[in-house]
């Protein structure tokens, strides 16, 4: 395989991963009692099942997906269509196609449930007729990093571009600065691992020398190896958009303890318990490094313990599937698992047109 065909390889693994996890935790969303998953669902969850009745997203059927993969194709045929990140396009199609379908209220709208930054956008551009630019809030959630990985995986070989994309399409629906720093941190993870590069101990080095060269916009003023600079000295001072560079720090530390001898969650879905079960990114994000650092080439192991690690799984393995579809290429996807997506051979087409536009 040459180059360029691993690297598209990677790419459609990244998307379709994505999409995959999102529609694996359709049915067992968001419990948080794990023996009333265990008795909906019996004790491992191995493929698509559909939402019980009276549950989040019910009515749809195994395979199909949440709002939050609507969003995702949303964003990702507005990247092939433009060949791009146009915001003006993405905005249009959220203007057009997703907010008339919506009342402002959780239990709407396609997918079955519609979260907390989109109903706030919603409010404010619809119904206060508030431009884009001012229908942001401060959900602490992953929603927009979600849809912002389609991003990531187009711009992966172009790391500026991806964080300053990123982190505009982050802010059409949430603006809190943390929240901004971890999404576009997660997504140049994304793009490492896209660009061919493993989730291991090493990759924080990668990013903070990326912040050093100007490519990523984290405040930095350590040397090499993150040592103090020299006293007296001048400052290496970098300052970015965001605080500090911590965003970029967590992902190393979380790969090594995910292969310390010492440091062993078992099984790996209770990851879902050490890192916290809740919706929140500072939950969310260490335990997709974790899982997509503890099952490097094995996509289903890493994608199916996100989702029976209960609570907020569905963005679990949304950004797991990502990280870890990323890692393993499209190859390394179990054949059932796009062959059990709703719409799964039409979002194979769909990554495979913005692969052709990512030169390698």
């Amino acid at each position: 395989m040459s180059p360029a065909e691993s690297l598209h390889e990677r790419v459609c693994g990244a998307l379709m991963g994505a999409f995959i996890g999102d529609a694996l935790a359709l049915g067992p969303h968001w419990y948080y009692d794990l023996d009333e998953l265990h008795r909906d669902y019996g004790a491992w969850i191995d493929d698509y099942r559909a939402p019980k009745a009276g549950r989040y997203h019910a009515g749809l059927a195994a395979g199909e997906l949440s709002q939050a993969g609507h969003l995702l194709a949303l964003t990702l045929h507005s990247l092939v269509a433009c060949g791009g990140y146009d915001e003006a396009d993405f905005c249009r199609r959220l203007d057009e196609e997703l907010f008339p379908q919506l009342d402002g209220t959780p239990y709407c709208g396609p997918g079955g449930y519609t979260s907390q930054s989109i109903r706030e956008a919603w409010q404010r551009r619809v119904r206060e007729q508030r431009p884009w630019g001012e229908c942001a809030g401060h959900a602490d959630t992953t929603e927009a990093v979600e849809r912002a990985l389609a991003i990531a995986v187009r711009y992966a070989l172009a790391p500026a571009a991806l964080a300053r994309h990123v982190a505009a399409n982050t802010l059409l629906t949430q603006c809190d600065e943390t929240v901004v720093a971890l999404s576009v941190a997660y997504c140049a993870v994304l793009g490492e691992l896209v660009q061919g590069h493993a989730l291991d101990a090493g990759i924080s080095a990668r990013l903070m020398a990326r912040v050093k060269a100007g490519e990523l916009p984290f405040h930095a003023v350590t040397v090499a190896a993150l040592q103090p600079p020299a006293p007296g000295g001048p400052l290496p001072a970098r300052v970015g958009q965001f605080a500090s560079p911590d965003a970029l720090l967590t992902p190393g530390c979380v790969a090594a303890a995910a292969v310390d001898p010492g440091i062993r969650i078992e099984p790996a879905w209770k990851a879902a318990l050490v890192y916290g079960m809740p919706c929140a990114i500072y939950h969310q994000l260490p335990a997709a490094y974790y899982l997509a650092a503890r099952f490097p080439g094995d996509f289903e192991s890493a994608v199916l313990h996100a989702v029976n690690g209960g609570g907020q799984n569905q963005a679990r393995a949304i950004l797991t599937g990502a990280l870890a579809g990323a890692q393993s290429g499209l190859g390394g996807i179990p054949p059932r698992f796009i062959d059990g997506l709703a719409d799964g051979a039409a979002l194979l087409a769909l990554s495979r047109q913005l692969a052709a536009q990512i030169s390698g």
